[in-house]
């Protein structure tokens, strides 16, 4: 079931704060030499010769957010495995994996180490907590492109960045609204409660969420910050539902959601329909915390671009599993980072930056993960191309956010292969 969401009910939904998260930072500039690695002849397309395209891949591979990262680094490695054979007329290409262990200090960290090395672009970080401090503080200063496959959090939208960052996720001024939508359609929720992750990513959605919900006409009794990892939830579970809500939304990472479901399930199962975000879908989290999770229904991005089936299928065929959450925005952030860097003709993130929507958006060859090699060469050469990707279109808007997304709501389903079951699925054109 496809269901539309339009512009004036999305911009409804999100309140005031939600559209200046979206329409506030209209990105450019110019943003100076950016270093390049003198092997190539600069932006403006027709880059080609023998040279080395390098990306970075930054994402969580331990910490709260492990068991997604992996998964999400395997996607945005394979463009580069895919491409290691390919005839490319002279050049190669050549990915650089750190571990941000979800957490936005070590994250910093991997970034420098990236940077010191020479790369111009980086798939990644993951977390919003990470994303925006390592842009903050590494990509927007050092004028390196960082494209996101998973930071959701409205405030990157606000972030000055001269237009050095982006992301192939959609906000969570959507994630909200869509959450609202499944508490009021779906669970016939009239009050509600939040337990969130305390930080960005967990605030702003919780925050999106409850201007949603109470412009729909609904109630919310709470809204209770939790931390990561923590060895109990008891009491933040107790003081969440102790006003007994017909819904409560949890926001948060896998890690941490084993910990507090196995609380809820052994201290407060009262039959409480859950709602659950993109963060929480991880399959073996039934295993993990020994229960069906039948009260709970999630909502996350869900891949709905022209090349999905074919990113589903070349993804089975390389690591013998099915792509999981934000796999598809992975593939997408490396692909484009990648053709970027073809088009500018140099290891510069300036030029690759000012390369971004010359081969995403405008009209041209198409390119996606079946002649993704062609398309390095056509880019590389100066020719028109449009990536057309595996999570969506990959058109940029000017803020660097996605102009269409889709989200899928789903359930646990320990019958199934992959241990996730889409029920349903909304798409946005904004």
């Amino acid at each position: 079931m496809l269901r539309d969401i339009e512009r004036r009910d999305f911009l409804k939904g999100v309140g005031t704060a939600g559209v200046v998260g979206l329409a506030g930072c209209t990105s450019g500039g110019d943003g100076g030499d950016g270093g390049s690695d003198g092997n190539g002849t600069g932006g403006g397309g027709g880059g080609g010769g023998d040279r080395t395209i390098q990306y970075g891949v930054l994402l969580p591979l331990t910490g709260d957010l492990g068991s997604v990262g992996q998964p999400m680094r395997d996607a945005a490695i394979l463009p580069s495995k895919q491409l290691s054979d390919a005839d490319l007329g002279g050049l190669s290409v050549k990915e650089t994996v750190e571990d941000t262990q979800t957490n936005p200090s070590s994250g910093i960290s991997a970034a420098n180490s990236l940077i010191n090395s020479g790369i111009p672009g980086i798939c990644g970080p993951a977390s919003s907590g990470v994303n925006i401090q390592v842009s903050r503080q590494v990509f927007i200063p050092n004028q390196v492109v960082g494209v996101s496959p998973s930071s959701t959090a409205p405030s990157v939208t606000d972030l000055e960045d001269d237009d050095f960052v982006y992301r192939t996720a959609p906000s969570d001024a959507l994630q909200g609204q869509v959450v609202s939508r499944v508490a009021n359609d779906s669970v016939g929720a009239s009050t509600a409660a939040t337990m969130y992750v305390n930080n960005d990513y967990g605030q702003l959605l919780s925050q999106a969420f409850v201007s949603a919900f109470e412009e729909n006409g609904g109630t919310v009794q709470k809204e209770v910050s939790f931390e990561k990892q923590q060895s109990s939830y008891t009491s933040k579970l107790q003081s969440a539902l102790g006003g007994g809500p017909d819904a409560l939304v949890v926001i948060g990472y896998p890690a941490s959601g084993v910990q507090l479901f196995t609380d809820y399930y052994a201290d407060f199962d009262d039959g409480t329909d859950i709602l659950v975000t993109d963060g929480m879908q991880d399959a073996q989290m039934q295993k993990q915390v020994g229960n069906p999770m039948e009260n709970v229904t999630g909502t996350a991005p869900q891949p709905s671009g022209p090349a999905a089936d074919a990113f589903a299928s070349a993804y089975n065929d390389e690591y013998g599993r099915d792509p999981s959450v934000f796999n598809a925005h992975s593939y997408d952030a490396a692909a484009t980072l990648i053709l970027a860097n073809a088009w500018a003709g140099e290891n510069s993130g300036t030029a690759v930056r000012d390369a971004m929507r010359e081969i995403a958006n405008p009209e041209g060859t198409e390119v996606t993960i079946e002649n993704l090699a062609e398309g390095v060469k056509m880019a590389a050469n100066g020719e028109a191309i449009n990536y057309a990707g595996a999570s969506s279109a990959v058109d940029f808007d000017d803020n660097g956010d996605m102009k269409a997304v889709s989200y899928s709501v789903w359930q646990f389903a320990p019958d199934s292969e992959s241990g996730i079951e889409v029920v349903d699925t909304i798409q946005f054109e904004a």
